[in-house]
């Protein structure tokens, strides 16, 4: 399962450097975090709306595209897939009750 988001890191690093005229996630980098915060956003509300109504494969559609935009946030913040991977594999066991007791108070 991670060859592929291995794939998809090495591609979005790649496109850090490509022309924004010829490839999209370019584009989104080259209009900055708050642009990409933005179709983070969108894709989140799309996701809701097709596990409320949808079909399932509009579900997967709507979660691929989640976390594709949702990679190219952790890229464009100089983070990875891989970043998240390893804090889910850090939870790993835990009770959610506990993991959230031991995060840091604001």
């Amino acid at each position: 399962m991670n060859d592929i988001i291995q794939r998809l890191t090495e591609l979005l690093e790649s496109r850090k450097e490509a022309d924004p005229q010829t490839s999209y996630v370019a584009k989104l980098y080259s209009k900055g975090m708050n642009s990409i915060l933005k179709k983070v956003g969108e894709e989140a509300a799309e996701t809701i709306i097709a596990a409320k109504d949808g079909s399932k494969e509009d579900l997967i559609y709507e979660t691929a595209d989640l976390w594709f935009h949702t990679m190219v946030m952790l890229a464009q913040a100089g983070l990875s897939a891989q970043d998240v991977l390893d804090e889910l594999a850090r939870r790993e066991g835990l009770s959610g009750i506990a993991e959230k007791a031991s995060r840091p108070k604001d």
